[in-house]
């Protein structure tokens, strides 16, 4: 099962599952464009392919989605909860409905998608989640305020549930890409800050899915692609605060 899987990471991990031989439901909004990946995936790799249409940042989709898809035929054995969205700008300018959204989808919806379908995968001894979180979730971003903190909580999460599930033959995953050019960045707010973002840091989406894929099979706790990544994740982790945030505020400021 693979969220937010229209478009970016998400249709790029479908497509990765896909070319392994994993039959799929895809989860997004948009109907017809999950129709005609399901249509593409089936005819290129022979894998049955079932979709899902749901708002994910609305309580009742998601509950209308989880109980269609565990009312199906198929079980659930591999979660790759992907839906997000990001925001850019200062905490106390933005419209709060929209960081109550994004609080909703990046925290709300991964946190209920597991808790329904991670339990069967424990009681069967196998299964995998991957949680897309993000390099800005290893520490606080200005101007990405409530973004970095719904990412912290996806690893702080993911790694809590890796440590339970031991001996279970279950993992989680939290898997941390860098900036990769998606449909995300449009919808975001951060368009003009991109380009003041390092080159090295961006990423094919289809690498990074085959990234994620990797990870989720391996059953790692967490999974950082790219170096330049990992040397930024380490920064936000472990640099002082009183010298990242001060040199985040001046590059955020510099880029608007």
């Amino acid at each position: 099962m693979v969220t937010g899987a229209s478009t970016g990471i998400g249709r790029a991990l479908a497509v990765e599952l896909a070319a392994r031989g994993h039959g799929l439901t895809l989860v997004a909004r948009r109907r017809e464009v999950l129709r005609a990946l399901a249509r593409d995936l089936e005819a290129d790799h022979g894998v049955r392919v079932a979709v899902q249409p749901a708002d994910l940042a609305k309580p009742r989709s998601r509950v209308a989605a989880v109980r269609a898809i565990q009312a199906g035929d198929r079980a659930v054995v591999g979660l790759c909860n992907n839906a997000g969205v990001g925001r850019f700008g200062a905490f106390w300018e933005e419209e709060p409905d929209r960081l109550n959204a994004l609080v909703a989808l990046n925290v709300n919806a991964l946190h209920e998608l597991t808790l329904a379908f991670l339990p069967a995968m424990v009681e069967r001894g196998e299964g995998a989640v991957l949680n897309v979180a993000s390099i800005l979730g290893h520490g606080p971003v200005p101007n990405n305020a409530s973004y970095s903190a719904s990412k912290a909580f996806v690893i702080t999460l993911s790694e809590a549930i890796h440590a339970e599930l031991a001996g279970t033959g279950v993992s989680c995953t939290a898997f941390s890409p860098g900036p990769v050019h998606t449909d995300a960045i449009a919808s975001s707010g951060v368009e003009d800050v991109t380009p003041f973002t390092p080159s090295a840091l961006f990423a094919d989406a289809g690498d990074v899915a085959g990234a994620g894929v990797e990870a989720m099979v391996d059953g790692r706790r967490s999974a950082i692609p790219g170096v330049v990544n990992q040397l930024f994740a380490a920064g936000g982790r472990y640099l002082p605060r009183r010298v990242t945030l001060p040199l985040q505020v001046v590059a955020s400021r510099l880029s608007s």
